[in-house]
């Protein structure tokens, strides 16, 4: 699927002159003192073309949705909704006609680049006053099916050989996607919820960037926003919180609790919906009274802290669970029937940042991204708390603000400081394995080249 990101067939050239004409009046030879006719970028709704304005000489991305696009969409989401309806009478069991109304929601938002430019200067906002390597492109112009943009030179953040071309270190990469979406989740309620490595570019900090590292991470395709209301985000905020303690009785319960206010998911099916948020098998429940199965052949941690690298019994318990157990297909599909959409994209930006973690070959734990969520998660329960007591203020009087003040604060800085201990030791260990392989490229591949390709992950 990788090539619809950003590699599938061009439009024409002609076509896309006829739409430029149809959308902003004028010719592109008018608009622009350069316009390259070959793209630098196909996806499946719009193509990228690098050009030149005429009055300033600026450097820009113009991206053109490709044309008919809009009737063709249509006839698409009228096939998806007979074909899910079909298959809804045939197989009762399969419930997927949920899919067929996010596809109608969603894909005209997309498909309207006034939506995206307004999403985009949202982000930059949110983001004003958080010290961070995220750069959002500058929108020049936004009309329905024509966006122009500065354009930025770059590697798609996943390139390894780029990476380490401008010694950029592909652990922070990863650490700090996570503190992105980890801001854009927990802490903003609002995000972005395509974030795949053909809409992440990556390039060294750029003069006057403010970001804390040697480079800029740059998002692009701002087409796909979701919010969370505040219940909602505090709560699952809390229930990661619930996953990352260690197993208890009472650590059990939070998580079950939690798991269905946030995704209207029962006890029956708990353990699939905490297998889809920690893409793990399910965890030790009370190490008092284990309830887990004595023949998984594998030893379960009792939180996701101990989620450590995933072993082949694991692995093959999975697989066999899915192929044997009568009835867990249905199960998944429950699940995702149940969950509200946006706690569902949540999952899928879960699963894009984890796999942009492994893409990367970080040398930390792979539990190592689950901790800059703890952070921010533990970060919105505080603040939400400072607030419900700055409102209950007039209520409770000085004294007892004061003291339910101190409490909350202690609370927050017993959870949220032995994080920073468990991350500086990981990034120790981690600095030590790309050591090691340094080490060894310097001695078996041959110098400091060789050296710096092992360290690199690219031998």
């Amino acid at each position: 699927m990788r090539p619809l990101q950003d590699q599938c067939e061009p439009t024409p050239f002609e076509d896309i002159q006829q739409l430029f004409l149809s959308d902003i009046g004028r010719p592109l030879d008018e608009i622009f003192l350069e316009f390259n006719p070959e793209p630098v970028g196909v996806a499946s709704l719009a193509q990228v073309h690098m050009a030149r304005l005429r009055d300033t000489g600026q450097e820009v991305a113009v991206k053109l949705q490709h044309p008919h696009l809009d009737e063709f969409c249509n006839i698409d989401m009228e096939m998806v909704e007979v074909s899910l309806g079909w298959i809804k009478r045939l197989f009762p069991e399969f419930e997927f006609t949920w899919l067929a109304g996010e596809m109608r929601e969603n894909l005209p938002k997309e498909m309207d680049f006034q939506h995206e430019a307004h999403n985009a200067h949202r982000a930059e906002e949110n983001f004003k006053n958080v010290r961070t390597s995220l750069y959002i492109p500058r929108v020049i112009d936004a009309r329905k099916r024509v966006l122009i943009m500065e354009f930025i030179r770059g590697g798609r953040v996943d390139d390894l050989e780029y990476l380490a071309k401008y010694n950029i270190d592909r652990n922070r990469v990863s650490l700090e996607l996570a503190r992105i979406f980890g801001q854009m989740v927990h802490i903003h309620g609002w995000f972005h919820a395509d974030p795949h490595p053909g809409n992440l570019l990556i390039r060294p900090a750029a003069s006057g960037s403010a970001s804390p590292y040697n480079f800029d991470i740059v998002l692009l395709d701002h087409g796909l926003y979701f919010d969370l209301d505040d219940d909602l985000r505090i709560n699952y905020s809390k229930f990661w919180l619930s996953l990352i303690a260690p197993a208890s009785a009472k650590t059990a319960a939070d998580r079950r609790k939690y798991a269905k206010l946030v995704g209207n998911i029962g006890d029956d099916l708990y353990p699939v919906f905490e297998a889809a948020i920690t893409g793990r098998a399910t965890l030790e429940t009370d190490p008092e009274n284990d309830e887990t199965d004595p023949e998984a052949g594998f030893k379960r941690g009792n939180s996701m802290i101990d989620l450590n690298k995933q072993t082949e019994e694991e692995i093959e318990v999975i697989r066999n669970a899915v192929v044997q157990r009568e009835g867990l297909l249905l199960d998944v599909f429950d699940v995702l029937r149940r969950v509200p959409r946006r706690v569902l994209m949540v999952l899928k930006l879960n699963d894009l940042t984890r796999s942009l973690d492994h893409a990367l070959a970080t040398t930390h734990s792979s539990i190592r991204v689950f901790l800059v969520t703890a952070k921010y998660c533990t970060r919105a329960v505080w603040e939400d708390e400072r607030k419900r007591l700055a409102r209950s203020f007039y209520d409770t009087g000085f004294l007892t603000f004061v003291a339910d003040y101190l409490k909350s604060w202690w609370n927050f800085e017993r959870s949220y400081r032995p994080i920073i201990l468990v991350e500086t030791w990981m990034d120790f260990q981690a600095e030590m394995v790309k050591l090691k392989a340094w080490m060894r490229g310097l001695m078996f591949i041959g110098g400091f080249s060789g050296a710096h390709k092992a360290a690199a992950g690219l031998a």
